[in-house]
Order: structure tokens, then C-alpha cells, then sequence
């Protein structure tokens, strides 16, 4: 039981120290493995947010031409939702899978991270063109 205590106060411990370490990298020149993996971590952090506002904006387009249809015609908006999902789920397993090149090292959240990042900037893009093409 003192051991399990002592473990989780240092990971909490860690936890704290490189979340306050992560502001102070410059990600230009990341020296150290913790520093590489902050900075992939804050680039995924950057990409979902972008992706976040970007899938409000195509879903607003998808709904406003479900409007302008009748009836069974109507469906882009779900059919936006549904391929989102299955989207997230493609990601966060192709990213998964990525990290194994590097199971249980200090590399693999940073493969892991910069997976995320990449693949999220790449599906930004997708919806983007999306909502373009749909008039917005």
C-alpha cells in the first residue's frame, strides 16, 4: 500500500513538473526526449482546436444545405457526424499503432502526439474543402 501511495505522488509529482516545464520549451529547438514530446503534445493540442472550430463551421454549411432539401434528400449533416466519428476512432487507432515503433520508450507519446497532430492538420484540411465546396 506505501508503495502504491509513494507511485502515485510521483507520478503526480512528474505530472505537475512537466506540465510547467512545457510552457518553458522552445519548440524551435527542442534539446531533451521531454522536450520533442511537449512540443508534439502542443502541436496536437493546436491541431485539435483548429479542427474543433473548423467541423463547426463544415457542419453549419452540411446543415444549412440539409435545408434546402426535401425530405429524404436531407442527411449531409448526419452523414458528417457519422464519418467524424469514424474518423476520430481511424485516427486515434492509426496513432496507436504508430507508436509502436517505439512501445514503452520515452519516444512513443511523442510518435503518438505528432500522429495525432499530423493526421488532424491533414483532416482540418478535408473539411475545410468541404465547406467550401458546399458554398461557405
Amino acid at each position: 500500500m506505501r508503495t502504491s501511495l509513494y507511485l502515485l505522488v510521483a507520478g503526480i509529482g512528474t505530472f505537475i513538473a512537466f506540465g510547467a516545464r512545457a510552457e518553458d520549451v522552445d519548440c524551435n529547438n527542442p534539446v531533451t526526449q521531454t522536450d520533442m514530446t511537449a512540443c508534439e503534445q502542443e502541436r496536437q493540442e493546436t491541431a485539435d482546436k483548429a479542427l474543433n472550430v473548423q467541423y463547426k463551421i463544415t457542419r453549419a454549411a452540411l446543415a444549412a444545405v440539409d435545408k434546402d432539401l426535401e425530405g429524404d434528400m436531407r442527411g449531409a449533416e448526419e452523414a458528417l457526424v457519422k464519418a467524424q466519428r469514424a474518423w476520430v476512432n481511424f485516427r486515434d487507432a492509426e496513432c496507436e499503432a504508430a507508436g509502436f515503433q517505439a512501445r514503452g520508450g520515452t519516444m512513443e507519446p511523442m510518435l503518438v502526439a505528432g500522429c495525432i497532430a499530423e493526421l488532424t492538420d491533414e483532416r482540418t484540411k478535408q473539411l475545410k474543402e468541404l465547406a467550401e465546396t458546399m458554398g461557405n
